[in-house]
Formats: structure tokens, sequence, C-alpha cells
């Protein structure tokens, strides 16, 4: 299998044929200030208690986090919507990765701000196995510090590509969470914490999933 990042370094390489450099440069900027911004120090961190959480799922269903935690360590995939394709990999490739995940008794969620409509349309369309949950506001997501708001002349860019996350979203902010992996064992403490600034940076998924099946998970 190749490697997560493997796959997204080739998303960003012919992101990088296709597109101007001027219009690149756009998004180079807002991720250079993301980072300068200090956000990646700022989340929850290895050793914490996560918050607990209840987020209806894509289709509607109510799941609590303490329900999930009763059966097993839980990995938390925070993304940022069905629109940011390094997102959507990133997903698929947890997907290859869950009879893994669930034979070892272990759950998973993914996390995101939008609307269960996409959710729902993204799930299906990517065969999405585990829930896809959705948080209103970025609510959790700002409780795991995850939570920044895009800069003026970044919505300009993403409007000029026909992504309107107020639309997405179902709410006008502009907030997005940076891209998350999150290990947490039965009694809440969180095992593996992982978050970029740069949307194009993700751990590998194996990473997380030692983690997760360490015996201190348990």
């Amino acid at each position: 299998m190749t490697p997560l990042q493997d796959q997204l370094d080739e998303i960003t390489a012919n992101t990088r044929h296709l597109v101007q450099a001027e219009r690149l440069a756009v998004g180079e900027r807002a991720v250079a200030e993301l980072f300068a911004s200090g956000i990646e120090e700022k989340i929850l961190p290895v050793g914490d208690l996560a918050p607990e959480f209840t987020l209806n799922d894509s289709n509607g269903l109510t799941v609590r986090s303490a329900d999930l935690l009763a059966l097993g360590p839980l990995i938390i995939k925070f993304f940022r919507g069905r629109w940011c394709s390094y997102c959507v990999t990133e997903l698929e490739a947890w997907r290859d990765l869950y009879g893994t995940i669930r034979e070892r008794e272990a759950l998973m969620v993914a996390i995101g701000p939008q609307i269960g409509r996409q959710s729902d349309f993204m799930a299906g369309q990517h065969g999405l196995p585990f829930p896809v949950l959705c948080d209103p506001a970025n609510l959790v997501a700002e409780q795991f510090g995850l939570v920044y708001t895009v800069p003026d002349y970044h919505r300009a860019y993403y409007l000029s590509i026909l992504v309107n996350i107020p639309f997405v979203n179902g709410e006008k902010s502009w907030r997005l969470p940076i891209p998350a992996t999150y290990v947490i064992a039965k009694d809440r403490r969180v095992l593996f914490a992982e978050a970029h600034a740069d949307f194009r940076v993700r751990p590998e998924p194996e990473e997380a999933l030692a983690a997760a099946f360490a015996p201190h998970s348990r």
C-alpha cells in the first residue's frame, strides 16, 4: 500500500503543475500565517483527558463518545470537508484499514464541520464504513484546540474555485479545523495527537494504530 504522505504529495505536485503560481501563493501565505500563529502547539496534547461529545452522524443518528469508549479505544479523524482532496484521500486510507481497526476491538469516527447532507454524500461516494459526525460551528474541534478562521484573502480564493465553506458548513463563520488525528483510551486519556497547520501533511495511519493497539490503550 502506498504511504499516505506519498499520495498527498502527488496531489500537491499535480496542483502545482496545473495552478498558476500567483494563485498557489495565496494558499502558501495562508499556511505560513497559520503555522506562525502557533496553533500546532495549542492542540489538546497526549496525556490530557479528551472532552466528551455528543454529535449526529450523517444519517442524523446520535453518537456519544462515552458509548464508543465503553467498547474500546477510539480513533478520531478531524477533517476539513469533502471539498478537500487531501482529507478525502486520508479518509480513504483509513477506510482501507477499518477491518484491522475493528478486528483489534478499536473504533473510529471522522468529525467535520459540514452539514449532514454533505457528510452523507461523502460517506456514500467514498465508501466510508465508520461514522462521519457533524460538528456544527466546530464546537467539538474547538475543545481539541484545532479551530481557526479563514482569512479574507483566502476566502476569495476558495469562492473563486467554487468552494463555498459557509454553504457546506451551514453557518457563516468561515471557521475550519486543522486536520488532526487522535487516539483516545477508554478512560479518555489522549494516547496520540497530531495536527498540522499545513493541510498537505498528515500522519501515517499506522502511527496512530500503534497507539490504539498498545496494551495501555485498553
